[in-house]
């Protein structure tokens, strides 16, 4: 088979792996913070960002490439996240097009309350699945791949405050 023709047997089966895996780690994710916290993996996402952010602030824009998604969903999200007080909006003072998300103490509190039992299970799904090298690895070819697929920074998380 040439390249032109399609994927190779090895590249379908290593697609194959990838795309199940796509599938289903979204969903055990989602699973446990519906269970364990009353939110999706994506509005945890959005309250970590904000957490480990400067000042627990982010502009929308910076927050939604972060979380790749356009600012309507985005927006959405905060929205619900607002009316459980754990983030509110402001106009950027420095710039007054833009519009800020900001965690609150509330909001603080539910990361500090669903991130343990999240990692906890990523550590069981994901690394506890590799060695160290495979898990490095791991990140390596997520980042390649990601970065891709959109030329936006993939977020990386500041050293712990």
């Amino acid at each position: 088979m040439t390249d032109t023709d399609g994927l190779t047997d090895e590249q379908l089966e290593v697609w194959a792996a990838l795309a199940t895996l796509l599938e289903r780690l979204p969903t055990a994710l989602d699973a446990q913070l519906q269970r364990d916290s009353g939110v999706t993996h994506f509005e945890h996402g959005v309250l970590f960002a904000l957490d480990r952010a400067p000042e627990r602030t982010l502009r929308m824009s910076v927050l939604a490439g972060y979380a790749s998604c356009t600012l309507s969903r985005l927006s959405r999200a905060v929205t619900r996240l607002e009316a459980k007080g754990w983030v509110r909006r402001l106009v950027d003072p420095g710039d007054g097009r833009f519009t800020l998300a900001v965690l609150t103490d509330a909001g603080h509190e539910q990361v500090a309350r669903s991130t343990p039992a999240h990692q906890a299970l990523v550590r069981s799904l994901v690394f506890e699945s590799l060695s160290a090298a495979q898990a490095r690895q791991l990140g390596v070819v997520s980042r390649r791949i990601a970065e891709a697929v959109s030329d936006t920074p993939v977020w990386t998380p500041p050293v712990d405050r």
